[in-house]
């Protein structure tokens, strides 16, 4: 693994933006139920999250464009999942520091 002190200024711009992109509630939402189900549709996300499937599609578009997630299509369906398991242990850390009393 590399250290932080070797990351150059362009990947650190890129971890920068996805950072930019998960800090935003409903974002944060729907890659919490990813880093939990591994893999989920548009439509189950949408239920999930409780948003309108146009929304949830806006969302998910910004979060792989970001290099967050990565999709593929299954007939009618697009899925959806975490592209680096790390980003999951993001999620999860994420979660634990906002669980805390």
């Amino acid at each position: 693994m590399a250290k932080f002190t070797d990351i150059n200024a362009e990947q650190i711009e890129n971890a920068a933006n996805m950072m930019k992109a998960i800090a935003h509630p409903v974002r944060l939402s729907i890659l919490g139920h990813l880093s939990e189900g591994a893999e989920l549709t548009v439509t189950r996300i949408h239920e999930l999250v409780q948003i309108e499937q146009s929304t949830a599609s806006h969302h998910l578009g910004i979060l792989k464009d970001k290099g967050i997630l990565i999709s593929r299509r299954e007939g009618k369906n697009t899925i959806y999942t975490i592209r680096n398991k790390n980003l999951k242990n993001l999620v999860e850390c994420i979660s634990a520091c906002a669980c805390v009393d």
